[in-house]
């Protein structure tokens, strides 16, 4: 409440506000050195030589200086400037300067390229921790730093092209300028898939790519002219795309079309013109103000083909398999977000005689929040350094950099990884990215009419968690990617679930086993009868996926409640709405320890 005190300045009284009961600003913080699932998870995942790195990163993340940046970047959005002075056509977007170093504090850490400059496994999880770290400060800016990272592997496939690109991709600095890609010393890649009339559907898209005529390879490729549009464009100032068209043969008028391809679209072409790649306006998106997402036309723009002819949704595909894991890790952030802005409130603001993290309802709702983050983040942290083993496998070399090395698993440990990478990648895209857009809205009500204002960290964090259950395959995309995956790769189902049974039967809990041999059988029943139900199905695989996760490395108070609260029959959707009586005061304290 506001409380008024009078002071006599001659014959004037002059009231003074004072401000009671109001939580200070949270900032100055650290939230890697605050949070003991993240720092435990890398541990775990083999990345302890990176620890000292992530403190400091934490220490950048949480400090006011950078939650300025956050504010700002987001009150000063991005502005298309389509032509200059003299009547050309530049296509240039205006970012503020915050944004330039938000892209440079991702660039520094790691987000873009440290899973794939380091060849241990382990560089996953660090990787992964620092793209977490970043989410918490400004999500907007990990949108094109993630396409960056998820784009290297799919052109190192490419070897003229990626060796023109590679020291460039390696850089541990932001290059702001737009300049052709030779005269830059990093770059960033973005994605061009979504059409008008495909949307999730990108077989629908009308794209064209025809040959340039009269003309053999460049030093980059196979060059094409392609003409169309991309009805989303994110991160339009990305030095290329890698852009999904419809390939011709050489005559354009009557070449057979060879299926959809991928091409690599720079802004600039290799001859030093700016390419013909025409902005039509910035989306007016709901989520970040940060991040600029655009409607673009194809005007003849030059690109040349990445793979061979016809594959290109694959290619894509394998790209958007590492942005679904970023998904999974940024919304485990959102989450980890939300609850500390909670606690912090909580801990601070009093009502009806002591501090709301006193109340004993507000206490069960905020532990249920601590006990379902906790569960988002050893979803998405155990899947990164999965993929870590995959990525050493495929390799072929367990690591060599750096002062120490790691064996890659035995066959039957790869088995899973490999498995489990291709089944819960999509189950935990769907469900932790679904459940970070409720828990935003819980948070936000912690905070009453404090969080309703966009002076509040929670304002930007409710408008920006629904946008990973959209990007990169919507729910139900991703539900029928995981039957999809059940179907056809039977095996690898198998071996998931039948480590999940292990796990529970290890552990002694009959309603996880009762769960996981329900499951079994789901995946058997004929397609047109499981995908109605495919949201259901992959609901159940998240909570047993979390549910052995959290029984083999949850912290004390939460090995076993989550579990018993979240199959229980009487589990409630909306946090403290459970039977379960949560061990609130032991799950709290160790949820932040800041």
């Amino acid at each position: 409440m506001n409380d008024f005190a009078s002071s006599n300045l001659g014959s004037h009284a002059v009231l003074e506000t004072v401000v009671h009961n109001q939580p200070p600003e949270l900032k100055d913080w650290n939230p890697y050195a605050s949070d003991p699932v993240l720092s435990r998870a890398v541990l775990r995942g083999g990345a302890g030589w990176h620890e000292s790195a992530l403190v400091h990163q934490g220490a950048e993340c949480g400090s006011e200086a950078t939650l300025r940046d956050a504010e700002d970047v987001q009150r000063y959005p991005p502005e298309l400037q389509s032509h200059d002075r003299a009547g050309e056509r530049i296509d240039v977007v205006r970012f503020h300067p915050a944004w330039h170093r938000m892209m440079d504090l991702a660039r520094r850490h790691g987000v873009a390229n440290l899973s794939h400059l380091d060849d241990r496994p382990s560089a996953w999880t660090a990787r992964a921790a620092a793209h977490v770290l970043h989410c918490q400060a400004e999500p907007g800016s990990s949108c094109p730093t993630t396409m960056t990272h998820a784009a290297i592997p799919v052109l190192r496939r490419h070897p003229a092209l990626h060796a023109a690109l590679a020291t460039r991709l390696a850089a541990r600095e932001h290059d702001p300028r737009d300049l052709p890609i030779e005269q830059k010393f990093a770059v960033t890649l973005g994605m061009g898939m979504t059409e008008r009339q495909g949307g999730s559907d990108v077989r629908g898209n009308l794209t064209q790519a025809v040959p340039l005529q009269g003309q053999t390879d460049g030093p980059w490729g196979t060059e094409f002219l392609i003409t169309g549009h991309k009805w989303f464009f994110s991160a339009p100032m990305c030095d290329a795309h890698l852009v999904l068209a419809r390939e011709r043969g050489a005559d354009a008028q009557g070449g057979a079309e060879l299926g959809l391809s991928c091409f690599f679209v720079p802004r600039w072409r290799p001859d030093g013109g700016r390419n013909t790649v025409h902005l039509q306006r910035l989306k007016d998106k709901v989520g970040n103000r940060s991040n600029a997402s655009a409607e673009v036309e194809f005007a003849a723009a030059w690109g040349v083909r990445v793979g061979e002819p016809g594959r290109g949704i694959g290619i894509l595909l394998e790209m958007a398999t590492l942005t679904r894991l970023d998904c999974a890790l940024s919304s485990a952030a959102f989450m980890r977000q939300g609850l500390v802005q909670a606690l912090h409130h909580a801990r601070w603001r009093k009502a009806f005689g002591k501090p709301l993290a006193e109340q004993p309802l507000m206490r069960s709702v905020l532990a249920d929040m601590a006990l379902e983050s906790e569960a988002a983040m050893l979803l998405a942290m155990d899947l990164a350094g999965r993929f870590g083993q995959a990525a050493a496998w495929q390799q072929g070399d367990a690591g060599t950099s750096g002062e120490s090395t790691q064996a890659l698993p035995d066959s039957d440990s790869l088995a899973l990884d490999l498995a489990w990478r291709r089944l819960i990648t999509p189950v935990a895209k769907y469900w932790n990215c679904k459940r970070a857009v409720a828990f935003a809205g819980e948070a936000m009500e912690v905070l009453g009419g404090n969080g309703y204002v966009e002076s509040s960290p929670l304002a930007r964090l409710f408008r920006e968690a629904p946008v990973n259950a959209i990007w990169e395959g919507s729910g139900n995309i991703m539900c029928l990617d995981m039957l999809r995956v059940a179907a056809r790769h039977r095996e690898d189902a198998q071996r998931v679930l039948q480590h999940l049974d292990e796990v529970a039967g290890q552990a002694g809990c009959a309603p996880l086993q009762r769960l996981v041999q329900g499951l079994a059988v789901q995946f058997l029943r004929p397609a047109e009868l499981l995908e109605p139900r495919a949201r259901h199905a992959a609901q159940q695989l998240a909570l047993a996926a979390q549910g052995a996760l959290m029984l083999q490395f949850g912290s004390p108070a939460a090995t076993g409640i989550f579990v018993d609260s979240r199959l229980d029959p009487d589990w409630g959707a909306a946090w403290g709405g459970g039977a379960q009586a949560l061990p609130a005061q032991e799950l709290l304290a160790q949820a932040w320890t800041a």
